[in-house]
């Protein structure tokens, strides 16, 4: 790394958001009541369903064990018995929908995140499934995937998943170096993932992605470099590269570890990089922000036909306008309005259980909200955008936001196109920061997001 590129990590290294949504969660405002909710639901659903189809995710949050950098929402537990009843209360909010849509949605996409969704029986996955899929229709181009957890990840799981028509799997591998693995309680073996990966694709499954992190404690250069060396061999055909998000203001877990224990800014991107030409070199191409994938994927040929959306799952190959979410903690998005579920497994399953839809909190948009967010997830998938005739106020805010990243050659301007250089790439969240206009109208007094490189 040469000096320009150091001071530069040094310059925009700050907390900024992931801009998996616009307004992010911190800046929701307006929360819709039930019906409310409801009106903005049925309203895009009405206008999309025959033509896109929605998107379905389901938030399966139990695991039976606690890996310490994990940020998502979860509940620790050995008690398989807590399996049957969340799926009834998942399959209750479903029914509440179904109620509401008053025809067949058509299903395009469909993931199971986590939690270890594969702390789930197989049979059980079965029944949820089954349940939720017999009374609706299923895309001619359906986009199904699900996470996985190496360690409990077997054949029939993989093989129920499939006969209901799941064609990715996502496995969490982050690092393969012991001491890594020790100090972030999250051990496996590569011969497990290797098995589960042969598996896999014995059974059909077309994509096979890997979730890897940088900036782990007492991850070095040599540890990156080997874990990318054997993942190498087992060719995922997507790769998530994620920065290590240290929060332990939000996640009391990461206080197992301390800063002096995480690379430095330098360090950290050093790493990013090393793994970056690694998997180039190995023919990965890189897409949009901390993503990678083979020529044939379908994420690398969704951004290649500009098709790519970003949401809650993050990346997907195709947009639907209404994303409905299951479970606790899960988001909702109607395009127009967004809900978060509670968090708590006993009260989410409580409201559902009164036939209330179970959100706690929410956000009805603005047509700045949704001017801005058509933005922001332009730049956030294709490094790009361009401003309207009717949006010349709004391009002069935000240029003169950008003045530093356009001197420093990270952004440049083309009549009313926005882009971002090659070298922009690290600072990509950084650039999304200055189209978005609530936070620029009320920086937080402390640390809400993790830093953005």
């Amino acid at each position: 790394m040469n000096l320009l590129e150091s001071s530069l990590i040094t310059k925009y290294n700050v907390p900024g958001p992931r801009y998996t949504s616009y307004p992010t969660v911190p800046y929701w405002s307006v929360k819709p009541d039930q019906e409310s909710w409801k009106e903005h639901v049925l309203t895009t659903f009405k206008k999309s369903n025959s033509t896109q189809g929605i998107s379905v995710y389901i938030h399966l949050p139990f695991c039976e064990s606690l890996c310490t950098y994990c940020g998502c929402n979860t509940r620790i537990t050995i008690n398989h018995a807590v399996e049957k009843p969340y799926i009834e209360g998942v399959l209750k909010e479903w029914k509440l929908y179904l109620d509401l849509f008053g025809e067949k949605p058509v299903i395009s996409e469909l993931h199971l995140g986590g939690g270890t969704p594969t702390f789930f029986s197989p049979s059980n996955l079965d029944y949820l499934l089954s349940s939720l899929l017999k009374d609706v229709d299923v895309h001619k181009n359906p986009s199904f995937s699900f996470e996985a957890h190496p360690n409990n990840t077997t054949y029939e799981h993989m093989k129920v998943l499939f006969d209901h028509g799941f064609r990715r799997i996502s496995l969490g591998i982050q690092d393969f170096d012991p001491v890594v693995q020790k100090t972030v309680n999250r051990i496996q073996s590569y011969e497990q993932v290797k098995k589960v990966t042969d598996e896999a694709r014995e059974i059909g499954y077309e994509s096979v992605n890997y979730d890897l992190i940088y900036g782990l404690p007492f991850q070095t250069m040599k540890s990156v470099t080997d874990t990318i060396d054997k993942v190498r061999t087992l060719s995922p055909d997507r790769i998530a590269f994620y920065s290590y998000a240290h929060v332990p203001w939000v996640k009391p877990g990461q206080r197992k570890f301390t800063e002096a224990d995480l690379p430095d800014n330098d360090s950290k991107r050093a790493l990013y990089e090393n793994g970056r030409r690694m998997l180039e070199a190995y023919g990965y191409m890189e897409i949009g922000m901390d993503h990678f994938a083979l020529p044939h994927d379908s994420l690398y040929l969704s951004m290649q036909n500009k098709t790519m959306h970003r949401n809650f799952m993050g990346y997907t190959t195709s947009r639907t306008d209404l994303m409905v979410s299951l479970g606790a903690s899960s988001i909702s998005d109607s395009t127009t309005a967004f809900v978060q579920n509670i968090k708590l497994v006993e009260d989410y399953l409580k409201a559902v259980v009164e036939g209330r839809f179970p959100f706690f909190k929410g956000h009805l948009l603005t047509e700045e909200d949704l001017s801005i967010r058509r933005h922001i997830l332009n730049m956030i998938c294709f490094q790009e955008t361009t401003f309207s005739s009717s949006e010349k106020e709004q391009k002069q805010e935000i240029l003169k936001r950008l003045v530093e990243m356009i001197s420093d050659k990270l952004v440049k301007v083309d009549g009313d196109r926005i882009y971002a250089t090659e070298a922009c790439r690290p600072f990509i969240r950084n650039v999304c920061m200055a189209f978005d206009e609530r936070l620029n109208k009320d920086k937080p007094e402390t640390i809400i997001f993790s830093s953005t490189i």
